[in-house]
């Protein structure tokens, strides 16, 4: 299996800087234009991709209020599960609209199928890519149906247990899978950062031999931030234009100026892991000059001893080394010394 996925002719994984995909979901509030304005904006503050859902109310569900099929707690409590796909849906009529203006300001679109038939539309449209939701990991029959694309294949991990995990990545390989990012993913809207637990990256990373990531809930940017140190490639967050619009992800969505700030540092934090080196630095080879080093503090005299009193160690370093410094007391002076004088061995009687 490649540990370097490429989508849309981007490489993702090691030695590549974090793909960052800004998550539409429900953020278009049921209006086509919004739906348009967001990609445009993701482009714009620099994402690499937007992800869209692709589902109906009725090919995710059943249009029932029973018990089963209602929402008790939580951001969309009081829903039916119904209700809530309806508001959330993007129709499938705006998926083709919706990439082609994707393709026209220069982003990558991909999407999210929740079932055979959104695999089928998006093969229509030759989506680059496909994500499967952490609620659909234990749906192996779409896994399948998915991975037969021989497209590349994300898939989220939120609520698996490591044997749920293991089944979805071979169902995937055994049905053409040959790229494939796993991403790690708490399924609370919003996670709370203490249960976030980024080490999981690496070790889905390295347990399943595939690229890492991390799906975010969590508010504002800082741990998806702090994940590109634990090995994530891929981030997903879920991206509006403006809070004030309201709607299910709403709460748990980053606006258009976190996006960028979330761009550009997750962009600095790649090229600021560099590499392991105790070498000296272009940035700290000017500075090699203001550390310490012995100084002559007092005039001495030829034949004088060299004390504590005549001899400091101080800044800049250009005289010997702090380390000479007790080897240098009781040493008696070779010639006269001026104070303010770097101290040197040539100056000590042999």
């Amino acid at each position: 299996m490649s540990k370097i996925v490429t989508i849309d002719g981007r490489a993702i994984g090691d030695g590549n800087a974090p793909y960052i995909v800004a998550e539409l979901s429900a953020n278009h509030q049921g209006n086509l234009q919004i739906a348009l304005d967001t990609i445009s904006m993701a482009k714009a503050q620099g994402a690499d991709a937007v992800k869209l859902q692709t589902y109906e109310a009725d090919t995710i569900t059943l249009n029932s209020t029973l018990d089963d099929f209602m929402i008790f707690e939580g951001p969309w409590a009081g829903e039916s599960l119904y209700s809530l796909y309806e508001k959330a849906q993007t129709p499938f009529a705006w998926h083709k609209p919706l990439f082609e203006h994707a393709r026209k300001v220069g982003i990558t679109a991909f999407s999210t199928p929740f079932d055979e038939t959104a695999v089928d539309l998006l093969e229509d449209l030759n989506a680059p890519a496909y994500k499967i939701a952490s609620f659909e990991l234990i749906d192996l029959p779409l896994i399948a149906y998915v991975a037969a694309t021989k497209k590349p294949m994300v898939m989220s991990t939120g609520m698996a247990n490591l044997d749920e995990i293991a089944e979805a990545v071979a169902t995937a390989r055994d049905h053409g899978c040959q790229e494939l990012i796993l991403l790690h993913c708490i399924s609370g809207y919003p996670t709370p950062a203490e249960q976030a637990n980024l080490r999981t990256i690496r070790d889905l990373a390295d347990r399943f031999q595939v690229v890492g990531g991390l799906s975010d809930h969590t508010l504002g940017t800082a741990v998806s931030v702090a994940s590109i140190g634990m090995g994530a490639s891929f981030i997903e967050k879920h991206f509006i234009l403006d809070p004030a619009l309201g709607g299910p992800d709403a709460a748990f969505s980053i606006t258009p100026s976190q996006l960028k700030q979330l761009c550009d540092d997750c962009r600095t934090a790649f090229v600021a892991q560099g590499q392991v080196n105790y070498q000296l630095l272009g940035a700290e080879a000017q500075n090699l000059r203001f550390r310490r080093s012995i100084y002559v503090a007092k005039d001495v005299a030829a034949g004088e001893v060299f004390t504590s009193e005549n001899i400091r160690r101080v800044r800049p370093g250009f005289g010997l080394a702090p380390k000479h410094y007790a080897e240098l007391l009781g040493k008696t002076a070779a010639t006269d010394v001026k104070a303010g004088t770097a101290m040197r061995w040539d100056f000590v009687k042999k």
